[in-house]
């Protein structure tokens, strides 16, 4: 059974040790690392079992699988750290994967597995399978409430404040790479859907954003040899409005899944 290493014990990391304290997840998890240390240990003071606390380089000698919880601007250096070890890693900021392709190429080089659970989207083995044959296009639209977008790279350099917004407005149009470097703790769904298609360049993003919406609403439509594909999600979020509860269900069940006898799906 794989023991598992979290780096990063915001919301998504809090959520996952709760699944193992509550039985949900059953893999082990053997150690925790946070930029705060302070913060991670007053939240493991709060659990029955709680798991270690560790150095970055203490967890991953001591992991089978290192999930990375934290932020995609810590992705490269980890990964790196990873992959030399030996060691496996899930990927949740996926997008930091656009920007920085080498780690890929690191974790083929070292024999390592990247994990890169579908988080808040849904039907991506209907993409998956569709890349097998010729995809026309793909498209995705998202709208967000405005708590969520605020402060985003791409709305900051344009001196953009969504807060002021009173009706539904549109703040991005262009591909899945630029989403994703513009909106780097939003649109990691965009990544996903361009990774199982036609990757982040042909990968067309549009994001609203929605006064007094209470949910984070993607919508993508796929044409191909194979017919038509629409995927319509609209996703719960969590205390932090940038994340879904979708997202840590999906890492929760990829990690159970690694132990599953019967693997369902593409």
């Amino acid at each position: 059974m794989k023991k598992i290493g979290i780096v990063g014990c915001g919301v998504i990391g809090q959520a996952l040790l709760a699944a193992q304290e509550s039985g949900k997840l059953t893999l082990p998890i053997i150690g925790v690392t946070n930029r705060t240390e302070k913060n991670a240990k007053l939240f493991l003071s709060t659990l029955d079992n709680p798991p270690q606390y560790f150095s970055r380089e203490e967890l991953i000698d001591k992991s089978d699988l290192i999930v990375e919880a934290a932020s995609g601007s810590i992705v490269p250096q980890l990964a790196m750290d990873t992959f030399l070890a030996g060691k496996d890693l899930m990927i949740i900021s996926i997008g930091a994967l656009i920007e920085n392709p080498e780690i890929i190429s690191l974790a083929k080089e070292k024999q390592c597995k990247i994990y890169a659970p579908s988080g808040a989207i849904a039907g991506l083995d209907g993409i998956k399978s569709a890349s097998m044959g010729e995809i026309y296009s793909v498209s995705m639209t998202t709208r967000k409430p405005l708590d969520a977008l605020e402060g985003s790279p791409y709305l900051v350099e344009k001196g953009v404040s969504v807060l002021k917004f009173k009706e539904e407005q549109e703040i991005f149009s262009g591909s899945a790479r630029d989403a994703c470097i513009g909106f780097p703790a939003n649109i990691n769904v965009s990544a996903a859907v361009s990774f199982a298609g036609i990757g982040p360049d042909k990968t067309k993003i549009r994001i609203f954003a929605v006064p007094n919406l209470k949910r984070n609403c993607h919508e993508v439509e796929v044409e191909g040899e194979f017919g038509s594909l629409k995927i319509n999600i609209e996703n719960i979020p969590t205390e932090n409005p940038r994340t879904g509860r979708l997202t840590i269900m999906s890492i929760i069940k990829t990690l159970e899944g690694l132990e599953d006898s019967l693997q369902i799906g593409t």
